[in-house]
């Protein structure tokens, strides 16, 4: 079906669904590549009032990728909740956009509306929408998810504490854990990327993160990023396994690209599910994303990429994670150019994630090669602090000296909490407490006090 609108005397014409969805969207670098961006700030500006005048329940009836040819398409329509739908089936696209922004849309409304709402429907108001309105929106959708504490309470931001080392070296991993909890992150999980894809190494790292948590009473989750079908094999051999990580995308071919399917995802979870380790919930996957990786794989079916993400939430929601994360800088700058591309990105993915029911961080990142530096990174941060995001990345230094590129540090998430008020998990700040790190204000102690504890932490 084409839509059209007529702009300054020139009348504009979008193919289909999806021509119109790439149009309309704030220019970036990936849509350049892929040949779909709009031409001019006219077209997209049509474009964007033509989207406008869609109604939301369109998106029911025309796809942007097949039915027939892609398995997240089908789970998108699948699982589709009517009755969810129902309160804003009469809307369209921008009738939505201002009953988003209105006060009848409270955090328990969004909350039940969110099973209704398809990706396509997120990112395309999200298209119409500046970045205060992304902020204010993402903040109202709260999601709830647990394993051994609570993550994503109103008033909370959770951070990953990310230990990587380039040699997979037990020692380096270890101290820098050790860093990070002494500056009170790890609530979102102790997260490490394996340099190897050797089952022993990552093995041994899975039983360095349980001796670690078990130990000392450590109220958090480990995981190590590995192929689910590693997790599969190390579950089976007996390994401490909390939760199953897995990089997704919003195509079948693109998770194919990644060696998945939907069925692979399933038998995961249910493989993790059957270890009972968690203490509080049920919540055991950990998904990551990133807008262009369906792009890179050529995968993205003429589809912008910002929608293509928005379509890897639909995928992430299906599996009840406790933790998803758009990694929005990582890919380099032929997907997302500049600082200003990166903080608009990390706001329409938070955005749409929270919209979808998905527990939605973000590691704040770029690469070396892009136009963007620690100033963009610590206002995207500021900014998604205030939009009420789930948890952000813990790095020594905020250089991950294995995987070759720029996040957020610990002391990042501590000025992050001290200017926002924002709490760790609850269940991870009383440990905090109970061992010498924090006052029972939440405040970290002063350094000496906490640095007296070494001796005891890393006996």
């Amino acid at each position: 079906m084409a839509f059209t609108h007529t702009l300054g005397g020139t009348r504009y014409v979008f193919a289909d669904l999806k021509t119109l969805l790439a149009r309309a969207t704030p220019h970036r670098s990936g849509d350049v590549l892929a040949g779909v961006a709009a031409q001019s700030a006219a077209e997209r500006m049509a474009a964007c009032l033509a989207l406008a005048e869609l109604p939301l329940s369109h998106f029911l009836h025309e796809v942007v990728v097949p039915y027939e040819a892609d398995e997240v398409t089908r789970l998108i329509l699948d699982t589709h909740d009517a009755a969810a739908f129902a309160p804003v089936a009469h809307l369209t696209v921008g009738g939505f956009r201002d009953w988003l922004l209105s006060d009848a849309a409270s955090p328990p409304v969004l909350a039940a509306l969110a099973p209704g709402l398809t990706p396509e429907m997120a990112a395309a108001v999200s298209k119409l929408m500046r970045v205060q309105d992304l902020v204010l929106v993402a903040r109202k959708c709260r999601v709830v998810t647990a394993f051994r504490d609570t993550i994503g309470l109103p008033g909370h931001l959770a951070v990953r504490l990310q230990p990587n080392h380039p040699t997979d070296d037990l020692r380096g991993v270890a101290a820098s854990m050790l860093d990070g909890l002494m500056y009170g992150c790890g609530d979102a999980v102790i997260g490490i990327n394996p340099a190897s894809d050797s089952p022993r190494v990552i093995g041994d790292l899975l039983r360095l993160l349980d001796e670690v948590i078990q130990r000392h009473a450590v109220p958090t989750q480990g995981c190590v990023l590995t192929h689910v079908t590693n997790t599969l094999a190390l579950i089976e051999a007996g390994a401490p396994v909390d939760l199953v990580f897995q990089s997704i995308a919003g195509s079948e071919q693109a998770n194919a690209g990644f060696g998945i399917t939907l069925a692979l995802l399933r038998e995961a979870q249910q493989a993790a599910l059957s270890l009972h380790r968690g203490s509080l919930g049920r919540n055991v996957m950990y998904f990551e994303t990133g807008q262009g990786s369906a792009l890179s794989a050529d995968a993205h079916h003429g589809v912008d990429q910002q929608t293509m993400e928005a379509r890897a939430y639909g995928v992430a929601r299906a599996f009840s994670p406790l933790l998803t994360n758009t990694v929005v800088g990582f890919i380099g700058p032929e997907y997302l150019y500049d600082g200003k591309q990166i903080v608009r990105a990390g706001l329409e993915d938070h955005f749409c994630g929270k919209l979808l029911g998905v527990p939605l961080g973000c590691d704040i990142c770029y690469t070396n090669h892009a136009e963007a530096d620690s100033d963009d990174m610590d206002t995207l941060m500021t900014l998604l602090g205030a939009a009420g995001v789930t948890f952000v990345m813990g790095v020594p230094g905020a250089d991950d000296i294995m995987l070759n590129y720029q996040s957020t540090s610990f002391h990042d998430a501590a000025v992050l909490r001290e200017v926002l008020g924002l709490k760790r998990a609850p269940e991870f700040e009383r440990w905090l407490e109970q061992v010498g790190i924090t006052g029972g204000d939440g405040r970290l102690l002063p350094a000496p006090e906490r640095h007296a504890l070494l001796t005891h932490l890393a006996g």
